[in-house]
């Protein structure tokens, strides 16, 4: 009797494991931020490779920065290359920001007003995505965007816990201070802000951490640094392809290695995260002068 309890307890273990996983999905993000759109349309080699490059990962869901000289047309077309039926487009004009997906797209809004660059906001897969570009230029318009974008976020929790948001946040994480001790990074950009004052990307002289910090403490999971140590796998900016552009040997970049680019998900994502990338091996040296980022996560069909 007691052999008979356990097989049943064993049959009823599997079937229960079984149905727990057909109703999960894994789920594959990119973020790309693209160099001015492929030199405004000029390069259509580079964007081919990045195209090529896209379709070997194969996403999900795509978000993507730079997206200058673009039209839903070219993005459209861009995004069958790597898989995805749907996209959206934020505008025509300027440095804007885009969607892909596998999944049918929702456009909840298109965010400009008080925006540098722009946000856009889509429900895609049963999630609530945004992809964001901030100022390259100003820790104070930088944290007014973090505001607008987290109110947004706190109304789309309220009938959603599936949130996301990434792309180009031009900011550092707190959780990767330590990884700038040798002040490279802040003293470039000390060069940078001279005459700038609090219009800079500085705070008393010093590397801002309050807008990743505020996203963190939205709650929202860095799901990348949880698979990632030090400087070198977490570097997403400046990729080599800026070493012509800037005159600079790669050691010069190297050095001056930073984190910029983010996926940050919710909580219920997080915890069900798989893996976490930043691309800055020698497939994406000269994609882009950005390297991409990547994360997996389980989550509930």
């Amino acid at each position: 009797m007691k052999n008979l309890n356990w097989c049943v307890f064993l049959f009823l273990m599997f079937f229960t494991l079984q149905a727990v996983s057909q109703n999960e999905e894994q789920v594959k993000v990119v973020s790309y931020n693209i160099w001015n759109g492929f030199d405004w349309g000029k390069d259509e080699a580079r964007r081919a490779d990045l195209v090529k490059w896209m379709n070997e990962q194969a996403p999900d869901i795509v978000g993507l920065q730079e997206l200058c000289k673009y039209s839903e047309k070219k993005l459209t077309a861009d995004a069958k290359g790597w898989g995805h039926d749907y996209s959206v487009l934020l505008k025509k004009s300027g440095y804007s920001v885009g969607l892909t997906s596998k999944y049918p797209i929702e456009v909840v809004e298109k965010i400009r007003d008080n925006m540098h660059h722009g946000a856009l906001h889509c429900r895609t897969n049963g999630l609530d995505v945004f992809v964001v570009h901030f100022s390259p230029s100003s820790y104070l318009k930088r944290r007014e965007e973090t505001e607008i974008i987290i109110e947004k976020m706190k109304a789309a929790a309220k009938n959603n816990s599936k949130l996301l948001v990434m792309g180009d946040f031009n900011a550092h994480s707190p959780f990767d201070a330590d990884l700038y001790k040798n002040n490279i990074v802040r003293d470039r950009t000390r060069e940078g802000d001279k005459d700038k004052g609090e219009k800079g990307n500085l705070v008393n002289r010093e590397i801002d951490y309050a807008v990743l910090a505020n996203f963190l403490a939205f709650p929202l999971i860095d799901i990348c640094r949880n698979y990632t140590s030090g400087i070198v796998e977490r570097g997403s900016f400046p990729a080599r392809a800026l070493s012509a552009v800037n005159d600079e040997k790669v050691k010069e970049l190297e050095r001056r290695m930073q984190r910029i680019d983010y996926i940050l998900v919710s909580e219920e994502l997080g915890k069900n995260g798989v893996s976490g990338q930043v691309h800055n091996g020698p497939a994406n040296y000269y994609l882009s002068d950005h390297y991409p980022v990547s994360v997996e996560f389980k989550m509930n069909k």
